[in-house]
């Protein structure tokens, strides 16, 4: 199937093939699978600046509100989308929201000045838990701006039919196949889900402005991928774990080709446009300066963080107020 909404151009050129890093993102024995920054450098990646894919049996639910595997801990400077595929998530933060949703469902962030937030803790023991944390950077003038939080349950994620309903795109952000994402990004970008039955084919254009494209393989295969590497076509097969960056400079070859292995594949792409900013990054801030670090960790110290929230203890859901 192919998208109906732009004329066709010629197939993007592959820059890149390479294997999903693994990571520690909380400090120990547990690991998830990462697309961005590992393998891929936030340069090339530039506006995204990690992408964290997890599947594994939940350890249980909490046993008070207050409670959250993932504990109180603070962001700046970028916009989060947390996508689950399988499970419950669950939510609180410094605006005060504290909401669990169902899977396929989607929370997202954008930090903006700052807050607070903590996770998990929603879905039964054993049962699995899959799904994505995606970070993707804004522009320098827009790191101060107020923050900003959403949750999108499965009716209001766009879930498309492809090739008469043999295989499915989630739209996340942006426009594609005449729909828009409901994650309103700072920096524009367009991240789709494709679940792409046996031997099903789909083909769609990326924006002629973005300049980073990148496809993470991250279940089944991908085969005859026809873009051009070099002077060669690219047609063996993709497999699972795979992350392909895409040559996305041209504004001729816009095309993405995707055809799925005798298994299918799972394939998210991420497109944007770069901002080509430096980028100051310690753990869970991303601004643009050490000097803004260091400031923005002082507040952290001092209790200043995050300049903007409710004026109850959101740690403590008893005591919001009643409305």
């Amino acid at each position: 199937m192919t998208d109906p909404q732009r004329p066709l151009a010629a197939l993007m050129p592959i820059q890149t093939i390479t294997r999903q890093g693994v990571t520690h993102p909380f400090g120990d024995e547990r690991t998830v699978k990462q697309a961005f920054p590992n393998p891929i450098p936030s340069e090339e990646s530039d506006p995204f600046l990690m992408c964290d894919y997890f599947d594994a049996p939940s350890t249980g639910m909490a046993q008070h509100p207050d409670d959250f595997p993932i504990n109180w801990h603070p962001h700046s400077g970028f916009d989060i989308c947390s996508y689950l595929k399988k499970g419950f998530g669950r939510h609180g933060d410094s605006l005060g929201n504290r909401e669990t949703f169902e899977a396929p469902g989607m929370q997202w962030i954008s930090t903006g000045s700052g807050v607070e937030h903590a996770e998990g803790g929603a879905t039964p023991a054993g049962q699995a838990v899959e799904g994505f944390q995606i970070w993707i950077n804004v522009p320098a003038d827009k790191k101060r701006l107020d923050p900003r939080y959403g949750t999108v349950p499965t009716q209001d994620l766009p879930a498309l039919p492809l090739n008469e309903g043999k295989s499915t795109v989630r739209i996340l952000a942006g426009e594609a196949f005449g729909t828009k994402g409901p994650f309103e990004t700072v920096q524009p970008v367009q991240m789709l889900d494709f679940e792409l039955q046996p031997s099903d084919e789909v083909s769609f254009p990326i924006a002629d402005d973005f300049d980073t494209t990148i496809l993470y393989v991250y279940d089944g295969e991908l085969t005859h991928l026809n873009h051009q590497t070099g002077s060669h076509s690219q047609s063996s097969a993709i497999p699972q774990g795979s992350v392909i960056l895409m040559d996305a400079s041209m504004p001729d070859k816009r095309l993405i080709e995707l055809k799925a292995g005798h298994q299918g594949a799972s394939v998210m792409v991420f497109a944007g446009r770069k901002l080509r900013q430096p980028i100051a990054w310690h753990g869970p801030i991303v601004l643009n300066t050490q000097d803004e670090i260091n400031e923005t960790i002082r507040a952290i110290r001092s209790g200043q963080f995050p300049p903007v929230r409710v004026q109850w203890d959101y740690k403590k859901i008893a005591s919001k107020p009643k409305e």
